[in-house]
C-alpha cells in the first residue's frame, strides 16, 4: 500500500475534476488529513492554478516540497480542449453565458489552421476580467461579478505549439504547448478575433506541466482511499 508522509514533504500529482477550484482540491487534502490522519496543521499549497471548469494535472506540495512550488510552476504546460467558433461570453469560456452570436459558413477549415499557426512564438496576451490575476490586492474576477471595469495589462508568454486536432463545426479541438502565465481562454478569444469572428472555450484538460503527466496522477476519490488506508494502518499497528 502507498504511504505518505505529508509532514516531512509530499509531491501529489492530482487530476483536478471539473467544477472544483484549486483552492477546493488544497482545503479537500487539509480536511482529509486533519480528520483522518490527526495531522492538524501543515504547509501546504499548489504549483499553477487550473479554472474551476478544466480538468487535469495539478501538482500539490506538502511539508518541505512547498519550496519546490515556484519551481514547478516555472515549467513548460501543456493543454488540450474545445473551443466554440461563432459566439463569445464576457467570462471567454462556458462561466457566463453567450453575449454575442456571429456566422461562420463562410470560415474554413484552412482558415483556422492558418489562425492558430499565427500564434505560435512570443506573444502579447490580456488576461481574462473573469480571472484569479490580483489587481490592487483583489482578484480581477471579484470586479467581473460586480460589474466594475478594470483594466487589464498585456503580458509576454510563449506558446511553443498551438495544433488544431479536429475541426467540426462550431467546435475546435486543439493541443496547446506554452508558458507559465497563459491563459488559454484568452488564447482561444484572440484566434476568434483573428478570424474576425468569436470563440469561446468550451472544455480545457491539462496534460502535462514539465516532466509530470496527467497519466501519472491521482483522482480524488484515490486520494481519499489511500489516505483512510493509511489511517486504518496506523490503527492496527498501534493496536
Amino acid at each position: 500500500m502507498q504511504s505518505f508522509d505529508f509532514l516531512a514533504g509530499e509531491v501529489l500529482l492530482i487530476d483536478k475534476p471539473y467544477d472544483w477550484t484549486s483552492f477546493d482540491v488544497v482545503n479537500k487534502i487539509k480536511t482529509l488529513l486533519k480528520h483522518q490522519l490527526g495531522i492538524k496543521k501543515i504547509k501546504m499549497g499548489h504549483a499553477g492554478t487550473l479554472d474551476p471548469l478544466a480538468t487535469g494535472l495539478l501538482i500539490l506540495c506538502t511539508g518541505c516540497f512547498t519550496k519546490k512550488i515556484d519551481e514547478y510552476q516555472d515549467q513548460e504546460k501543456e493543454y488540450a480542449g474545445t473551443f466554440v467558433l461563432g459566439a463569445t461570453t464576457p467570462s471567454f469560456d462556458m462561466e457566463t453565458p453567450i453575449d454575442k452570436s456571429f456566422d461562420i459558413s463562410n470560415i474554413t477549415d484552412e482558415e483556422i489552421m492558418a489562425a492558430a499557426k499565427t500564434f505560435v512564438g512570443n506573444i502579447k496576451q490580456i488576461p481574462p476580467v473573469y480571472s484569479a490575476k490580483k489587481i490592487g490586492g483583489e482578484r480581477a474576477y471579484e470586479f467581473a461579478r460586480k460589474g466594475i471595469e478594470i483594466t487589464m495589462v498585456a503580458k509576454d508568454v510563449v506558446i511553443k505549439e498551438f495544433e488544431i486536432t479536429k475541426i467540426q463545426l462550431p467546435e475546435v479541438t486543439f493541443r496547446v504547448v506554452c508558458s507559465k502565465g497563459t491563459y488559454i481562454r484568452s488564447l482561444v478569444k484572440d484566434i476568434g478575433e483573428k478570424l474576425g469572428n468569436g470563440a469561446y472555450l468550451s472544455q480545457l484538460r491539462r496534460t502535462r506541466i514539465g516532466s509530470f503527466c496527467v497519466e501519472q496522477a491521482l483522482d480524488i476519490e484515490k486520494i481519499i482511499d489511500l489516505i483512510t488506508q493509511q489511517k486504518e494502518k496506523i490503527v492496527v499497528n498501534a493496536g
